[in-house]
């Protein structure tokens, strides 16, 4: 199998697989890891690959090109022959708002074809390659990082592990593990909504991706409701836990509790 590794810091995981009991892996037939420092698909002289979010805030956000062509180039890559660029290749994003990683979603890749790592860093990636081109969001757990380095390499080590000749049978069938564990939700308990950075507009493969216009109207208040709805849909979806534990709390306000109303009768927060 082989895992192509998008990332600003390639030399973060040299290390790692070079030593220790799972170089058996990468050193070997089992694991191919190949490493693309993101900067080599910038075009501008000073190879940047953020910038500031529409609507304001903190942080930057990481732009959506550079992250397309390094998307494209892999693809070909991995069918160099024929040309084609395997859409069905699974593209990983680590983020807060993923499924959690567990054992199952080791066995899940560790018993595929490899996927594409995408290492985000700073305030988060431009939404619109998420919404495009990523096909599985993870999350180490329910804390923050400082980019997408560390579960990459725990995801890979993990896969790793499960190689045949890697470790004996007996020892990774023994592993106990933690399924669920009951770990703060963040500061507030919801999850982060989407973020969007330059173009404005992007036109990909006939396709028109638009940043949306209430992050564009310089309208503080608009901007500041449309993300905390965002924020509660996100989190009624995916983890209606911390949504009930937020209220158990009393962080949810009068129109929080209007809008997930809303929501619930709209089908679309299922479990409210």
């Amino acid at each position: 199998m082989r895992f192509d590794v998008v990332t600003l810091f390639p030399e973060l995981f040299s290390a790692h697989l070079t030593q220790g009991v799972t170089r058996r892996a990468f050193g070997g037939d089992a694991m191919d890891v190949r490493l693309w420092p993101l900067r080599d698909f910038t075009e501008d002289a000073y190879r940047r690959v953020d910038d500031r979010p529409y609507g304001g805030g903190p942080g930057m956000v990481m732009l959506v090109e550079p992250l397309l062509r390094a998307l494209a180039t892999i693809r070909a890559d991995r069918n160099p022959a024929s040309g084609a660029q395997s859409e069905a290749l699974p593209v990983v994003h680590f983020t807060p708002t993923g499924r959690r990683i567990d054992q199952a979603v080791v066995r899940e890749f560790a018993t595929g074809e490899g996927a594409v790592l995408v290492c985000g860093r700073y305030e988060g990636i431009d939404q619109r390659f998420i919404d495009r081109c990523v096909t599985h969001e993870l999350s180490l757990g329910d804390f923050v990082l400082s980019g997408g380095e560390l579960p990459a390499l725990a995801l890979l080590d993990a896969v790793a592990r499960l190689q045949e000749g890697v470790l004996r049978p007996a020892s990774h069938r023994q592993d106990s593990f933690a399924d669920h564990p009951e770990l703060p939700g963040g500061a507030d308990g919801l999850l982060e909504g989407p973020h969007y950075s330059r173009p404005e507009s992007l036109a990909v493969a006939g396709q028109q991706l638009d940043v949306p216009a209430v992050l564009l109207s310089g309208h503080h208040i608009e901007i500041a409701r449309w993300r905390r709805e965002r924020s509660l849909e996100i989190t009624a979806r995916r983890r209606p836990d911390l949504l009930e534990r937020a209220r158990a709390a009393g962080r949810l306000s009068a129109a929080d509790e209007k809008f997930l109303a809303h929501l619930g009768q709209s089908g679309a927060g299922p479990g409210l």
